[in-house]
This record gives structure tokens, C-alpha cells and sequence, in this order.
């Protein structure tokens, strides 16, 4: 309990400053008897103090039709407090509704005791011994509640996003379980909060000015406390910290459902978000690799067509889009692409572009012009008898073949064409594999591993995620005495201390565990000269605390980087 409230403490240092300069918000309580506790807290239990980064997620209205609201109800599952950005406004008990408009420029709030107040925003709103809910908004059949704070940030005069604020680490576990069925097991279940918590890290795009990330499937599935379950709470509690690194970055870590047995190279799946250039450029950990290792790239028609109409051996094999087939007359897909290309035109990787009003003509052929390893189609040409189309992006070929509504669980696929006399496609069949992009981890496969073949998490990520290590996020330190803290969790033998030493400084300070540690540097001076400093004496089986201290003579326009290594670089492989 002391750790969660002075973890709800910090958060309201970051939105509203220091506590001298807003004791109010607190009540009656003075700033310097406020500010003694916590120091205590702090002193007491340092390790504690800050857990984790505080991430901005956009809330979704009911089935995320808009991030964007005109008036919303709130209420706290205890005492409520309110504020008109740095300006404490008033306290509520529990389960008080109160409900915010915009209108004009303004925030009119409306509270349950007939109070009306308005404010100039953005309006936020903590609930330090409970959970914050909006009213009739409900996730997997429960309503919504959430850790950290509530922000209704500025959309535009009459508009606002509604933005949770809440630690990396509580924001997981409403994640994971979400994301992962929690049957899968604890080692997959903890290779996929390691996945998450990188993918909020580093997020492929930022949402939104006012929010980092959504809690969508155009994100990662973020559902609340509501939906915390205690297996996938372990996992993210015996990974805290923990993030997978590829030369000094934290990868962006691509998952999806199932890879059907072979995932595929990032830059064959993805554009480039800025330029939409496509193929993307590459990130050399998410690579094409097969489950088997003997498997042969199914880049060719061949390839693909043995490898998809077969049930090989591999860690997805459990899934039920395993393998999978679709049907359609030829009617019925000429006028599932006369609908589909229009939509997928705008994209830009459709050309020439199928605008609305124009007719298709006749379907004659299917003609796969490129494969990525994983056999998935990245280029496909769409031949009429008036004209033909050349489409790219596996996410905008599935969603050009609808079949009973849907588009095809992935690009993973071969087509069948039947022609008449006239060359006019009569019937396709295809035969397909895999749920998704294919990219990276693949869910479906790190629940085997992990449950069926006892494989440990770290050997499923390094499976998935070619040349990796784990350890913490990188930190650098610029300033002199400047400190950062970090909590990990670990069980493993070695752990190394990766420094690169931009300063003159031959000595670092930490404090590890509470113990003050003074580590030598000096052969990691210059970016050439990296160096691994084993501190596993000083780590504990569990969860660790290190607070790195920069020099006191730190040279100005000099830094120091560094995070703790756990596990080494490995690529993992199996052996059937």
C-alpha cells in the first residue's frame, strides 16, 4: 500500500508541480507536513520510488468509434479530487458523478452535489485510494476502470480527448491479458509483456499530440483494471523493467496472432509511417525466420503453395487460423474488389488508383508478382479485361479479399483460379496460413513454446526477435549529480552493467539494493571502447533497485550511457 500511494503521489507531481505550490490539492493538509511524509516513505523505502515512466493512453468511446467527446461523466471508485490544470477545484466521495462539456473554449463541470464550475483545462482528475470510471462505458462486459489519472485534453473549441495517465508498469497489466489469452501459460504470457512494454516505449507512431498511444487494436488492447488477471499480473510483475535491445535501442516489437510457421521481414510487411515508402527499411531483428529450421524461404509459388496446403510441424500449429481456406464465384469477388479498391486506393498502394464510379471489367488472373520469405504476398497484380492493378502492402491485400465480410486473416496465401472459355475467372479458392502481419513474436506460437514446450520466455523473445539481449531501457546521464533510478525484476546468474563512457570520468557511483556502489569506468571511455561491468553480486534473485549516479565533475557537453544487461544475446533455436 505505501508503494501505490506513493506511486499516485508522483503522479500528481508530474501534473501539478511541487507540493508547496499546490498544497490544496491534498485538502487541509499543510505542504511541509505532506511533504515530510512522503520524504519518509521515500527514505524508507526507496527502492519503491519511482516504479515507472508515466504513459498518455487515449481512451475510446464504447467499441472505440472516436477518441473525440463533447461532454463525458466521470466518477472515483473513492474520493475524487478535480482540477482545472494546476488549480486544485474540489473533492467528491466515491461514485459521485460528474460530468464535463466543452463548449466555446471552455470546460463546464457539473457535479453530483448541483455545484457548477467552469474551467479553462485541461480538466484532471486522480482518485489516490481507488479507480477512476466513466459512466456507461464498459470493457469485455465490465465497466471501465483505471489506475492514475484522467486528463481531458483540448481537441479544438467544443472537443476533448479523454487521456488516462498512468505508470508503464499498471498500464501492462490491463494490457497482457487483453492481448493473451492467460491459458497460454506464464512464460508466454511474459514474453508478451515484455513485447508490450516495449511497444509502449517506442511506439511505431504517436497517436496523437495529446496521447501517446490508444487502447485499441490500433495500439495494443488496453482494457483497464477491470480486466487484470493474477497469472498475467505475475508476468508483468516478474518482468518489471525488463525490455528486449538491439544495439542501444529498444526494438519496436511487432506481435501478432499467428505467423501461420514462418514470420516475415519487417520491411516487406510495413511501410515507412513518414515517407509511405514501401518496401520500408529493414530492422535487422525482425526477420523472416521458419519455425523449422530446415525449412527452405517460400518465396516462390512452389514454396508457398507445398508450405500452405500442409500442416507442418510448428510452434502456431494450436491456432485455429493455422491453416484456413476461403472460397469465392467469380461474380462474387469482382464485386468484392469493385467495393474493396476504392477504399484501398487511398492508401497510395494501389495503382492506377480504382476511384469511386469506376468499373472493374472482368477478373482474368492473380498474378503473385513478389513473396517475402514467409510466402506472404507483397506484390500482386489484378488483370481485367480493361485494365490491371498492381497492389503492394500485405494489410491492403487482405483487406481488398473480403469473403463473407471479412478480409483475409493474412497475406500468407495462395490463390486457385478457375477460368471459362473466355478467359474470365469463374471461381478462386485460397489457400492460406497465419493471423495477422507475421512480424515478429507470434502469439499463438509463444503459448506453445512456453506451455508445451517449457521453453523460458527469454528463449521464446529471442526466438522471434533475431539478435536481441535483454535488459533496462538505456539511460544517459548529462548532468553532474544528475540520477536516475530503475527497478527490474531478474532471476538470472549474470548481470552486466553495458556502459559507454562519452566523459573523462573513470568512476560511476550507484546505489543498488540501498548499497552505494562505486564501479570503475575507465576502460569504456569513448563509444569504441563499450564495456560489460559484471555486478551479479550485488543483484538479488526478484526484483532489483539501481540508481545510477552521473559524476559531480561531469564536463559540460559530455554523458554517459548505460542499462543493465540480464540476458545475453542468444538466437535461439530449436530443434524438432
Amino acid at each position: 500500500m505505501k508503494k501505490y500511494i506513493v506511486s499516485l503521489l508522483l503522479i500528481n507531481i508530474l501534473l501539478y508541480g511541487s507540493f508547496n505550490q499546490h498544497a490544496g490539492a491534498f485538502g487541509e493538509i499543510p505542504a511541509a507536513t505532506l511533504q515530510a511524509a512522503v520524504d519518509s516513505v521515500y527514505n524508507s523505502e526507496i527502492t519503491s520510488v519511482p516504479r515507472s515512466p508515466v504513459v498518455r493512453v487515449g481512451i475510446g468511446s464504447a467499441n472505440f468509434g472516436t477518441y473525440v467527446y463533447s461532454n463525458i461523466t466521470i466518477y472515483g471508485t473513492s474520493d475524487i479530487q478535480v482540477y482545472d490544470n494546476n488549480k486544485f477545484l474540489k473533492f467528491m466521495p466515491a461514485y459521485s458523478n460528474i460530468t464535463v462539456k466543452r463548449n466555446f473554449g471552455t470546460y463546464e463541470i457539473t457535479f453530483a452535489d448541483g455545484t457548477k464550475l467552469t474551467a479553462q483545462g485541461p480538466v484532471r482528475f486522480t482518485c489516490n485510494s481507488g479507480l477512476l470510471g466513466i459512466k456507461d462505458l464498459k470493457r469485455a462486459g465490465k465497466p471501465a476502470l483505471y489506475h492514475g489519472a484522467f486528463e481531458l485534453a483540448k481537441y479544438n473549441n467544443d472537443k476533448f480527448n479523454l487521456v488516462n495517465l498512468i505508470e508503464v508498469e499498471d498500464y501492462l497489466k490491463g494490457v497482457v491479458p487483453n492481448e493473451m489469452p492467460v491459458d497460454f501459460g506464464l512464460n508466454a504470457l511474459k514474453a508478451q509483456t515484455v513485447a508490450a512494454r516495449n511497444y509502449v516505449l517506442s511506439p511505431r507512431v504517436k497517436s496523437s499530440p495529446n496521447y501517446d498511444v490508444v487502447d485499441s487494436v490500433a495500439s495494443q488492447v488496453y482494457y483497464g483494471a477491470n480486466t487484470e488477471k493474477p497469472l498475467a499480473t505475475q508476468a508483468v510483475e516478474e518482468t518489471e523493467g525488463v525490455v528486449a535491445l538491439y544495439n542501444w535501442d529498444l526494438i519496436l516489437a511487432q506481435y501478432s496472432s499467428t505467423a501461420g510457421g514462418y514470420t516475415e521481414d519487417f520491411s516487406l510487411a510495413f511501410s515507412d509511417p513518414n515517407t509511405k515508402e514501401f518496401p520500408s527499411k529493414e530492422k535487422p531483428y525482425l526477420k523472416a525466420k521458419a519455425d523449422i529450421l530446415t525449412q527452405k524461404p517460400l518465396n516462390n509459388e512452389d514454396a508457398a503453395e507445398e508450405f500452405y496446403k500442409s500442416r507442418p510441424d510448428s510452434f502456431d500449429i494450436r491456432s485455429p487460423y493455422y491453416r484456413w481456406e476461403k472460397d469465392w464465384t467469380g461474380q462474387e469477388l469482382h464485386d468484392a474488389l469493385q467495393n474493396t479498391l476504392v477504399a484501398q486506393s487511398a492508401t497510395g498502394f494501389v495503382k492506377p488508383a480504382f476511384n469511386k464510379g469506376d468499373k472493374l471489367g472482368n477478373l482474368q488472373a492473380l498474378n503473385v508478382k513478389r513473396r517475402g520469405d514467409s510466402g506472404k504476398i507483397v506484390e500482386l497484380e489484378i488483370v481485367t479485361d480493361t485494365q490491371n492493378y498492381i497492389v503492394q502492402k500485405e494489410l491492403v491485400i487482405r483487406r481488398l479479399f473480403v469473403n463473407k465480410g471479412k478480409a483475409l486473416p493474412s497475406a500468407n496465401v495462395v490463390f486457385e483460379c478457375a477460368q471459362d472459355d473466355y478467359g474470365n475467372i469463374v471461381s478462386v479458392k485460397a489457400y492460406g496460413g497465419g493471423y495477422g502481419h507475421g512480424v515478429g513474436l507470434s502469439q499463438f506460437g509463444a503459448g506453445f513454446m512456453g506451455s508445451e514446450l517449457k521453453i523460458p520466455y527469454e528463449k521464446i523473445l529471442q526466438h522471434y526477435y533475431t539478435g536481441i539481449v535483454l535488459g533496462t531501457k538505456p539511460v544517459t546521464l548529462t548532468q553532474p549529480n544528475q540520477n536516475v533510478t530503475q527497478n527490474f525484476y531478474t532471476t538470472g546468474k549474470e548481470t552486466n552493467l553495458v556502459v559507454d563512457n562519452y566523459s573523462s570520468d573513470t568512476t560511476l557511483k550507484c546505489v543498488i539494493n540501498g548499497k552505494e556502489v562505486s564501479l570503475d569506468i575507465a576502460g569504456a571511455i569513448f563509444s569504441d571502447k563499450q564495456s560489460k561491468i559484471d555486478i551479479s553480486k550485488y543483484i538479488d534473485k526478484g526484483r532489483n533497485t539501481i540508481t545510477f549516479i552521473a559524476p559531480e565533475g561531469l564536463p559540460n557537453g559530455k554523458h554517459i550511457k548505460l542499462y543493465v544487461e540480464l540476458v545475453k544475446k542468444d538466437d535461439f533455436k530449436y530443434n524438432w
